[in-house]
């Protein structure tokens, strides 16, 4: 993802913590907060320790990452993403991941259509 589709400041964090709305499944909790002055999203990932080590936590925002540009068409834009990934996306494969971003993210009504299911 280019530099300026990435949130890496903490105060650009704490500002979507602060004012954005969340929502949550049981591997990832995003938070979402409105930018109508932005024609594009941003994306910024938070993967504590406790999910594990440094390749296990890099994989999993690799996962993310991938997810996230795979359904750029569908992610409605002039937002802010956060997306803090839980205990049990350590162990999940790409499909399960990309799934249940799918999940939380219909949950939280940024997906503007279906996106396409590979089977």
């Amino acid at each position: 993802m280019k530099k300026k589709y990435r949130i890496k400041k903490n105060e650009e964090f704490q500002q979507v913590f602060q004012k954005g709305k969340s929502m949550a499944n049981r591997q990832f909790v995003v938070y979402v907060l409105d930018r109508p002055e932005q024609s594009y999203f941003r994306l910024g990932l938070s993967v504590s320790k406790k999910i594990g080590k440094a390749v296990v936590r890099n994989r999993v925002k690799r996962y993310i990452r991938q997810a996230f540009l795979e359904l750029r068409e569908n992610v409605a834009i002039g937002k802010d993403y956060v997306v803090i990934a839980r205990m049990p996306a350590s162990a999940m494969s790409y499909d399960e991941v990309k799934k249940s971003l799918v999940h939380v993210l219909k949950k939280a009504g940024v997906l503007t259509t279906q996106p396409f299911q590979q089977q």
